[in-house]
């Protein structure tokens, strides 16, 4: 199981990025949960997207870079 989620959307260009900087990381593996159909995440998340939580429940939201992306993973 995966220590790591990241909340998105679907079309969402901020989100392309998010992917392509943890690409860059070399990220640990996560999940991606869509926030697009459900009421719950879109309330909480919708103008906040991307957003890469720890199995912690802690939080690291968009913009970050390379650099934090690690950070947050160690």
């Amino acid at each position: 199981m995966s220590h790591f989620t990241l909340f998105q959307r679907d079309d969402c260009h901020l989100c392309d990025q998010a992917l392509a900087v943890l690409a860059a990381a070399r990220f640990p593996d996560f999940v991606s949960v869509w926030i697009d159909d459900d009421e719950g995440l879109e309330a909480r998340y919708g103008a906040r997207v991307p957003v890469l939580r720890r199995g912690d429940g802690v939080e690291l939201e968009w913009p970050f870079d390379v650099e934090a992306a690690r950070r947050f993973a160690a």
